[in-house]
């Protein structure tokens, strides 16, 4: 590792597992001091741990990422001993299930606006204060392929991971002049806990419909993620990058 993150604070949201347990552990792989924040103290706990075993150093914060008071404090949290926060992936988010529109249900429409959009404004809210006062920082945002195309059964979620993707653009926008960037990944299916209940037969068609003819693994997802927090991404900014083998090529 090139340790390209020595002296850097990192914050990731829903860091308890998936992609932003692995992302958690490449950027302290990397050298940042990353805080991961959720809603379960016993899947943050795991994630530090595996992070430590690695020889690197993290920490946790629980709290609701819906909660405005709570995403403050997270945030807050992610300052301290340095002083600055210098990344931060915005992963939290809730993908609810298989519903039509003419079917879908209000009370998972509204879960989903509270922590896809909601939590996410919130959390760049309080991220971009300490980042715009010190001048410097990279955000990325994790939102989805259903936010590039429509998703059958799904147009509640699509319609929240294409907001991600707005607020990315126009936030990137507002800051650029403060040399912050700010991006968002767009998988396609990833192999994590949000998908554990598929039988094998779904996980066969789902991955026949990636070009690349499988399901990506998280670590695949973070890569993307390092890189464009990296110096390596340092002329990138307002992009939706799709990781998601092929599956929303036109």
């Amino acid at each position: 590792m090139t340790q390209q993150f020595a002296g850097k604070s990192a914050f990731v949201t829903g860091g308890g597992s998936g992609i932003g347990r692995a992302s958690a552990l490449a950027l302290a792989a990397e050298g940042a001091l990353v805080t991961v924040a959720g809603r379960t103290a016993a899947t943050l706990e795991e994630t530090v741990r595996l992070v430590e075993a690695a020889g690197g150093s993290a920490r946790y914060v629980v709290g609701d990422m819906t909660d405005e008071a709570q995403i403050e404090h997270a945030v807050q949290v992610a300052t301290e001993g340095i002083g600055r926060l210098d990344l931060a992936l915005n992963n939290a988010g809730y993908d609810g299930e298989y519903q039509l529109t003419k079917d879908y249900s209000t009370e998972m429409l509204d879960r989903m606006i509270a922590l896809n959009i909601r939590g996410m404004f919130l959390s760049m809210k309080y991220e971009l204060r300490h980042m715009v006062a010190q001048g410097s920082g990279a955000i990325v945002n994790m939102s989805s392929g259903a936010g590039l195309i429509g998703t059958p059964g799904f147009s509640g979620y699509s319609a929240t991971k294409a907001a991600e993707i707005a607020m990315t653009k126009s936030s990137a926008l507002e800051t650029a002049p403060h040399g912050i960037r700010i991006n968002a990944v767009c998988p396609g299916l990833v192999d994590t806990p949000m998908i554990a209940d598929l039988d094998e037969e779904q996980r066969k068609s789902i991955s026949a419909a990636h070009p690349l003819g499988r399901i990506a693994y998280p670590g695949e997802i973070a890569d993307a993620v390092v890189w464009l927090c990296s110096d390596k991404a340092s002329f990138v900014t307002g992009i939706a990058l799709p990781v998601d083998g092929g599956y929303t090529v036109p």
